[in-house]
Protein backbone atom coordinates (compact mmCIF):
# COMPACT_ATOMS: atom_id res chain seq x y z
CA UNK A 1 0.00 0.00 0.00
CA UNK A 2 1.50 3.48 -1.46
CA UNK A 3 2.04 6.08 1.44
CA UNK A 4 -0.37 8.89 1.74
CA UNK A 5 1.04 12.46 1.94
CA UNK A 6 -0.47 15.72 2.75
CA UNK A 7 -1.31 17.53 0.14
CA UNK A 8 -3.48 20.48 1.87
CA UNK A 9 -1.88 24.25 1.45
CA UNK A 10 -1.26 24.71 4.98
CA UNK A 11 1.09 21.96 4.86
CA UNK A 12 3.64 23.73 3.19
CA UNK A 13 4.36 26.12 5.69
CA UNK A 14 4.34 23.13 8.40
CA UNK A 15 6.43 20.92 6.44
CA UNK A 16 9.33 23.94 5.57
CA UNK A 17 8.98 24.92 9.82
CA UNK A 18 9.53 21.78 10.70
CA UNK A 19 12.50 20.71 8.56
CA UNK A 20 14.11 24.19 8.52
CA UNK A 21 17.29 22.97 9.60
CA UNK A 22 17.40 20.17 7.37
CA UNK A 23 16.84 22.31 5.14
CA UNK A 24 19.60 25.18 6.27
CA UNK A 25 22.48 22.27 5.85
CA UNK A 26 20.88 21.21 2.83
CA UNK A 27 20.72 24.72 1.18
CA UNK A 28 24.73 25.37 2.76
CA UNK A 29 26.04 21.65 1.13
CA UNK A 30 24.43 22.13 -2.06
CA UNK A 31 25.88 26.07 -2.37
CA UNK A 32 29.11 25.10 -1.63
CA UNK A 33 29.19 21.81 -3.21
CA UNK A 34 28.42 23.28 -6.54
CA UNK A 35 32.50 24.75 -6.09
CA UNK A 36 33.59 21.69 -4.65
CA UNK A 37 37.15 20.98 -5.75
CA UNK A 38 37.88 24.12 -7.37
CA UNK A 39 40.91 25.74 -6.34
CA UNK A 40 39.72 29.10 -4.63
CA UNK A 41 35.92 27.21 -4.02
CA UNK A 42 32.98 29.76 -2.73
CA UNK A 43 35.01 32.37 -3.89
CA UNK A 44 33.74 31.56 -7.82
CA UNK A 45 29.82 32.67 -6.19
CA UNK A 46 31.46 35.98 -5.62
CA UNK A 47 33.92 36.24 -8.83
CA UNK A 48 31.68 34.96 -11.04
CA UNK A 49 28.99 38.14 -10.85
CA UNK A 50 31.60 40.33 -10.88
CA UNK A 51 33.49 39.52 -14.12
CA UNK A 52 29.55 39.22 -15.82
CA UNK A 53 28.97 42.55 -14.47
CA UNK A 54 32.69 43.92 -15.74
CA UNK A 55 31.96 42.44 -18.98
CA UNK A 56 28.49 44.27 -19.64
CA UNK A 57 30.33 47.16 -19.02
CA UNK A 58 32.98 46.79 -20.94
CA UNK A 59 30.62 45.52 -23.81
CA UNK A 60 27.77 47.76 -23.44
CA UNK A 61 29.18 51.29 -22.23
CA UNK A 62 32.46 50.93 -24.71
CA UNK A 63 32.02 49.28 -27.43
CA UNK A 64 28.20 49.79 -28.56
CA UNK A 65 28.03 52.85 -26.30
CA UNK A 66 24.33 51.21 -25.69
CA UNK A 67 21.56 53.74 -23.60
CA UNK A 68 18.91 52.41 -21.86
CA UNK A 69 17.00 55.88 -23.39
CA UNK A 70 15.95 56.73 -19.60
CA UNK A 71 17.74 60.07 -20.32
CA UNK A 72 19.99 60.28 -16.96
CA UNK A 73 22.21 58.15 -17.46
CA UNK A 74 25.92 57.65 -17.31
CA UNK A 75 28.39 55.49 -19.38
CA UNK A 76 28.02 52.91 -16.86
CA UNK A 77 24.15 53.11 -16.35
CA UNK A 78 23.29 50.72 -18.93
CA UNK A 79 25.45 47.61 -17.61
CA UNK A 80 23.90 48.38 -14.14
CA UNK A 81 20.30 48.53 -16.26
CA UNK A 82 21.25 45.28 -18.12
CA UNK A 83 22.66 42.71 -14.94
CA UNK A 84 19.58 43.79 -12.40
CA UNK A 85 17.48 42.18 -15.26
CA UNK A 86 20.33 39.13 -15.30
CA UNK A 87 20.32 38.50 -12.17
CA UNK A 88 16.23 38.17 -11.65
CA UNK A 89 16.63 35.75 -15.00
CA UNK A 90 19.46 34.04 -13.33
CA UNK A 91 17.48 33.07 -10.43
CA UNK A 92 14.32 32.09 -12.19
CA UNK A 93 16.21 29.98 -14.51
CA UNK A 94 18.48 28.44 -12.17
CA UNK A 95 15.19 26.97 -10.48
CA UNK A 96 13.52 25.63 -13.30
CA UNK A 97 17.04 24.44 -14.40
CA UNK A 98 17.68 22.51 -11.62
CA UNK A 99 14.04 21.74 -10.58
CA UNK A 100 13.84 18.83 -13.50
CA UNK A 101 16.46 16.61 -12.13
CA UNK A 102 16.64 17.01 -8.19
CA UNK A 103 14.38 14.01 -7.33
CA UNK A 104 16.54 11.45 -9.64
CA UNK A 105 19.40 12.86 -8.92
CA UNK A 106 18.81 11.81 -5.14
CA UNK A 107 17.30 8.27 -5.19
CA UNK A 108 18.80 7.32 -2.27
CA UNK A 109 16.49 9.90 -0.24
CA UNK A 110 12.90 8.95 -2.20
CA UNK A 111 13.89 5.19 -0.21
CA UNK A 112 13.79 6.72 2.81
CA UNK A 113 10.23 7.12 4.16
CA UNK A 114 10.98 9.13 6.58
CA UNK A 115 12.54 11.80 4.84
CA UNK A 116 10.71 15.06 3.24
CA UNK A 117 10.76 15.08 -0.02
CA UNK A 118 9.19 18.54 -0.96
CA UNK A 119 12.02 20.43 0.93
CA UNK A 120 14.53 19.21 -2.24
CA UNK A 121 12.64 21.58 -4.59
CA UNK A 122 12.69 24.37 -1.48
CA UNK A 123 16.97 23.74 -1.46
CA UNK A 124 17.17 24.68 -5.09
CA UNK A 125 14.95 28.05 -4.45
CA UNK A 126 17.34 28.94 -1.35
CA UNK A 127 20.20 28.11 -3.20
CA UNK A 128 19.14 30.48 -5.85
CA UNK A 129 18.22 32.98 -3.78
CA UNK A 130 21.72 32.78 -2.51
CA UNK A 131 23.39 33.03 -5.26
CA UNK A 132 20.91 36.52 -5.96
CA UNK A 133 22.19 38.07 -2.74
CA UNK A 134 25.88 37.18 -3.89
CA UNK A 135 24.64 38.99 -7.23
CA UNK A 136 22.70 41.45 -5.84
CA UNK A 137 25.40 42.85 -3.27
CA UNK A 138 28.29 42.95 -6.22
CA UNK A 139 25.62 45.40 -8.11
CA UNK A 140 25.22 47.43 -5.21
CA UNK A 141 28.96 47.79 -4.86
CA UNK A 142 29.33 48.59 -8.54
CA UNK A 143 26.92 51.42 -7.90
CA UNK A 144 28.71 52.78 -5.21
CA UNK A 145 32.08 52.70 -7.15
CA UNK A 146 30.05 53.94 -10.38
CA UNK A 147 28.36 57.23 -8.27
CA UNK A 148 25.27 55.63 -9.68
CA UNK A 149 22.43 56.37 -7.10
CA UNK A 150 20.91 53.63 -5.06
CA UNK A 151 17.22 54.37 -4.06
CA UNK A 152 14.98 53.32 -0.70
CA UNK A 153 13.45 51.35 -2.65
CA UNK A 154 16.52 48.79 -1.70
CA UNK A 155 14.42 47.75 1.08
CA UNK A 156 11.46 47.18 -0.95
CA UNK A 157 13.26 44.49 -3.03
CA UNK A 158 12.30 41.21 -0.87
CA UNK A 159 8.92 42.48 -1.79
CA UNK A 160 8.95 42.90 -4.99
CA UNK A 161 10.33 39.59 -5.43
CA UNK A 162 7.91 37.62 -3.30
CA UNK A 163 5.49 36.87 -6.02
CA UNK A 164 8.12 35.40 -8.02
CA UNK A 165 9.41 33.32 -5.59
CA UNK A 166 6.59 31.72 -4.81
CA UNK A 167 5.57 31.03 -8.24
CA UNK A 168 9.18 29.43 -9.12
CA UNK A 169 8.65 27.60 -5.73
CA UNK A 170 5.42 26.27 -7.71
CA UNK A 171 6.46 25.50 -10.49
CA UNK A 172 9.91 23.62 -8.69
CA UNK A 173 7.53 21.51 -7.05
CA UNK A 174 5.93 20.88 -10.65
CA UNK A 175 8.90 19.85 -12.58
CA UNK A 176 10.60 17.69 -10.21
CA UNK A 177 7.39 15.73 -9.75
CA UNK A 178 7.39 15.49 -13.89
CA UNK A 179 11.40 14.80 -14.22
CA UNK A 180 11.31 12.19 -12.32
CA UNK A 181 8.56 10.23 -15.10
CA UNK A 182 9.68 13.01 -18.38
CA UNK A 183 13.47 12.83 -18.21
CA UNK A 184 13.52 14.78 -21.49
CA UNK A 185 12.40 17.53 -19.20
CA UNK A 186 15.75 18.32 -18.02
CA UNK A 187 17.03 18.63 -20.85
CA UNK A 188 14.35 21.27 -22.43
CA UNK A 189 14.40 23.28 -19.95
CA UNK A 190 17.69 25.10 -20.82
CA UNK A 191 15.79 26.07 -24.33
CA UNK A 192 12.82 27.37 -21.89
CA UNK A 193 14.46 29.79 -19.95
CA UNK A 194 16.77 31.01 -22.81
CA UNK A 195 13.32 32.05 -24.72
CA UNK A 196 12.51 33.55 -21.37
CA UNK A 197 15.30 35.88 -21.21
CA UNK A 198 14.61 36.81 -24.44
CA UNK A 199 11.26 37.61 -23.83
CA UNK A 200 12.09 39.62 -21.04
CA UNK A 201 13.16 43.26 -20.77
CA UNK A 202 16.35 42.33 -19.73
CA UNK A 203 17.98 44.19 -23.06
CA UNK A 204 15.74 46.22 -24.05
CA UNK A 205 12.98 48.17 -22.05
CA UNK A 206 9.40 46.71 -22.99
CA UNK A 207 8.04 50.36 -24.97
CA UNK A 208 10.53 49.94 -27.30
CA UNK A 209 8.58 46.98 -28.83
CA UNK A 210 5.74 47.17 -30.98
CA UNK A 211 2.18 46.91 -29.30
CA UNK A 212 0.65 44.04 -30.82
CA UNK A 213 4.45 42.16 -29.81
CA UNK A 214 4.21 43.46 -25.83
CA UNK A 215 1.71 40.75 -24.97
CA UNK A 216 4.82 37.83 -24.71
CA UNK A 217 6.99 39.84 -23.23
CA UNK A 218 3.81 40.93 -20.91
CA UNK A 219 2.98 36.80 -19.95
CA UNK A 220 6.83 36.49 -18.65
CA UNK A 221 6.57 35.70 -15.32
CA UNK A 222 9.89 37.55 -15.08
CA UNK A 223 9.06 40.71 -16.51
CA UNK A 224 7.10 42.48 -14.05
CA UNK A 225 9.79 41.35 -10.91
CA UNK A 226 12.89 43.04 -13.36
CA UNK A 227 10.55 45.88 -14.31
CA UNK A 228 9.52 46.71 -10.47
CA UNK A 229 12.92 45.76 -9.16
CA UNK A 230 14.29 48.54 -11.21
CA UNK A 231 12.22 50.98 -10.45
CA UNK A 232 12.40 51.17 -6.83
CA UNK A 233 15.79 50.44 -6.74
CA UNK A 234 17.41 52.36 -9.60
CA UNK A 235 14.77 55.01 -10.49
CA UNK A 236 13.54 55.54 -7.49
CA UNK A 237 9.69 54.85 -8.02
CA UNK A 238 6.71 53.28 -6.42
CA UNK A 239 6.21 49.99 -6.10
CA UNK A 240 3.28 48.80 -8.36
CA UNK A 241 1.13 47.35 -5.56
CA UNK A 242 -1.42 46.56 -8.03
CA UNK A 243 0.89 44.44 -10.32
CA UNK A 244 2.30 42.56 -6.88
CA UNK A 245 -1.19 41.40 -5.54
CA UNK A 246 -2.04 40.23 -8.98
CA UNK A 247 1.24 38.44 -9.12
CA UNK A 248 0.87 37.09 -5.09
CA UNK A 249 -2.26 35.83 -6.60
CA UNK A 250 -0.87 33.82 -9.58
CA UNK A 251 2.40 32.48 -6.83
CA UNK A 252 0.26 31.63 -4.22
CA UNK A 253 -1.95 29.65 -6.67
CA UNK A 254 1.55 28.36 -8.18
CA UNK A 255 2.85 27.31 -4.93
CA UNK A 256 -0.36 25.38 -3.95
CA UNK A 257 -1.07 23.41 -7.28
CA UNK A 258 2.97 22.36 -7.52
CA UNK A 259 2.89 21.33 -3.97
CA UNK A 260 -0.25 19.20 -4.26
CA UNK A 261 0.85 17.90 -7.55
CA UNK A 262 4.29 17.19 -6.33
CA UNK A 263 2.81 15.27 -2.68
CA UNK A 264 0.59 13.18 -5.03
CA UNK A 265 3.27 12.03 -7.93
CA UNK A 266 5.61 11.57 -5.28
CA UNK A 267 3.70 8.04 -4.19
CA UNK A 268 5.56 5.98 -7.52
CA UNK A 269 9.18 8.11 -7.14
CA UNK A 270 9.87 4.76 -5.61
CA UNK A 271 8.53 2.21 -8.52
CA UNK A 272 10.23 4.68 -11.30
CA UNK A 273 13.42 5.06 -9.67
Amino acid sequence: MKAMYNTAPASILTSIFHHKELLWELVKRDFVGRYKGSAIGIVWSLLQPVLMLAIYTIVFSVAFKARWGTGDENRLAFAVILFSGMIVHGFFGECLNRAPSIITSHPNYVKKVVFPLEILPCMVLCSALLQFLVSLVVLLGFCLLAAIPIHLGLLLIPIVLLPLILFALGLSWLLAALGVYLRDLAHGMGIVTTILLFLSPVFYPIDALPERYRMFIEWNPITQPIIQLRNVLLWGKPLDWQWWCIGMVFGVMAACLGYWFFQRARRSFADVL
